[in-house]
């Protein structure tokens, strides 16, 4: 049986520029594509060659529905979790619930838009 592979998360961010430039610092992931969305909205695409965050705006005037769904968290492997848990602190935001874990260890931090990420490293 095939295997389907991630290729993208979609949430609803304020900024989505500037939840994308984070995640660029954070991460070294680059924006793949910005432009006009659904329902007037805004997109900015931020990730690597084969996956990516989708950063969706609504439109000024936009009324809370099925699009403002809320998201358990973004799961990110890295190298140096230690290096990158730096990062975060220096970006202004606060780790918590580390974890040393079979296989791995892992912290979370919520962004300014409270989205949490989960930081993951299994080196």
């Amino acid at each position: 049986m095939a295997k389907g592979i991630l290729e993208h998360v979609n949430v609803t961010v304020s900024d989505p520029r500037r939840t994308a430039e984070m995640l660029e610092r954070l991460f070294s992931w680059s924006i793949r594509w910005e432009g006009p969305a659904k329902l007037n909205g805004r997109t900015v695409h931020v990730g690597t060659d084969d996956a990516y965050v989708a950063l969706w705006s609504p439109p000024p005037g936009f009324t809370a529905g099925d699009e403002d769904s809320r998201l358990n968290h973004i799961g990110v492997v890295v190298d140096d979790l230690d290096a990158t848990e730096r990062k975060v602190i220096a970006e202004g935001f606060t780790p918590q619930s580390h974890a040393d874990y079979d296989p791995g260890r892992r912290f979370y931090f919520d962004d300014s838009d409270g989205i949490e990420f989960e930081v993951v490293s299994y080196a």
